[in-house]
């Protein structure tokens, strides 16, 4: 089964959801930005995880 991230960045933190092929959502949750944090957030779905997209709309 492959799955599915987005992390909606904002200047202090970020909301990441982790969906499967099917749109099921099976993770979301607010986390600073820290990349340590960030990345402990993703390692269990890092060998199931198709593509990762950052949506950043900062100073629009």
């Amino acid at each position: 089964m492959k799955l599915y991230g987005g992390i909606d960045l904002h200047s202090n933190n970020s909301v990441i959801a982790i969906i499967d092929e099917q749109g099921e959502t099976l993770s979301c949750k607010r986390l600073n930005n820290d990349m340590s944090v960030i990345l402990s957030f993703l390692a269990p779905y890092k060998d199931k995880l198709a593509g990762l997209v950052v949506g950043s709309t900062f100073n629009w």
